[in-house]
C-alpha cells in the first residue's frame, strides 16, 4: 500500500507541473497532426485502396505508435534538467519508494500520451476513420504499453549519461530504424522479403500490426495478442531496469 500511495503522490505532483502548462501536450501533437493533414491524403493512391476510411484506418494506428514511441523517448530531457536542479538530489531525504519516483513520472508521460492520441483519433473521424470503441480502448492500451517502456527507457539513459547533448543523438540514433523496421508510415507488406525478415525482429513492428489489426475490427488476429504480450513484458523490464538506477541515484 505504500508503494501504491508513494506512485500516487509522485504521479499526481507531475501531473499538476503539466497541467500548469497544457501547452506541451499540443506542442508534442503538432507533428502528427501535420502527418495526418498533409501527408495522409496521398495514401489512397499509394495504398491502392478504394476509399480514404481504408487508408486512415492503415494511417493512424502507426502514426499513433510513432507519437508513443517518439513521446516517451525524449522524456529523459526533463529528468535531466531535474538532476541539475537538484531535485533528484533532495529525493535522497524523502521516505517516498525509489520505484515509484520512477513509475510516477512514466504514468503522468502514458496519460500525456494518450491524451494525444484521443486527439488525432478525433482528428481522423473527420476524414471518415470508423473504429469500434472497444477496440480502440485495447490499441489505447498497446500504445500506454509502448509510452510507459519508452519512457523509462529514456529516464534510464537520462540517468547514465546525464547529458542532454549526449541523450539527443543517441535517443535519435536508436529511434530512426526502430521506426523505420516498424512499418509505421507504410505496411511493411509492401517492403522485399529480407526487409521484412528484419522487421520481424523489431518488437514495434508487432505493436504496429496489432494496433492495425484493432482499427480494422479483427480482433481475433494474433497480432494482438501478440502485440500486447511483447509490449508488456518489455514495459515490465524497462521499468524494472530503469527503477534500480534510479534507486542507486538518490541513495
Amino acid at each position: 500500500m505504500t508503494f501504491v500511495r508513494d506512485t500516487w503522490l509522485i504521479f499526481a505532483r507531475q501531473m499538476q507541473l503539466l497541467l500548469r502548462n497544457p501547452v506541451w501536450v499540443l506542442v508534442g501533437v503538432f507533428q502528427p497532426v501535420m502527418y495526418l493533414l498533409l501527408f495522409a491524403p496521398l495514401l489512397k493512391p499509394a495504398l491502392q485502396v478504394q476509399t480514404d476510411a481504408e487508408a486512415y484506418r492503415i494511417f493512424v494506428p502507426g502514426l499513433l505508435v510513432l507519437l508513443a514511441i517518439f513521446g516517451g523517448l525524449f522524456q529523459g530531457f526533463g529528468l535531466i534538467a531535474e538532476l541539475r536542479a537538484g531535485v533528484i538530489e533532495r529525493s535522497r531525504v524523502t521516505p517516498v519508494s525509489r520505484i515509484a519516483l520512477l513509475l510516477g513520472r512514466s504514468l503522468r508521460d502514458m496519460v500525456s500520451l494518450i491524451a494525444q492520441a484521443v486527439i488525432i483519433t478525433l482528428l481522423a473521424l473527420v476524414f471518415d476513420l470508423r473504429v469500434f470503441i472497444g477496440d480502440l480502448l485495447l490499441a489505447f492500451l498497446m500504445l500506454a504499453l509502448i509510452s510507459l517502456m519508452t519512457s523509462a527507457v529514456s529516464y534510464g539513459v537520462a540517468l547514465l549519461v546525464k547529458s542532454e547533448d549526449a541523450l539527443a543523438p543517441l535517443m535519435n540514433t536508436v529511434a530512426q530504424p526502430v521506426l523505420l523496421l516498424s512499418g509505421i508510415l507504410l505496411p511493411l507488406t509492401f517492403a522485399p522479403g529480407w526487409l521484412q525478415g528484419i522487421a520481424d525482429w523489431n518488437p514495434f513492428s508487432w505493436a504496429v500490426n496489432g494496433t492495425r489489426a484493432l482499427f480494422v475490427g479483427d480482433l481475433g488476429d494474433p497480432a494482438v495478442w501478440q502485440g500486447l504480450l511483447i509490449m508488456a513484458v518489455l514495459a515490465v523490464a524497462a521499468i524494472v531496469w530503469a527503477a534500480r538506477l534510479f534507486a542507486r541515484s538518490v541513495r
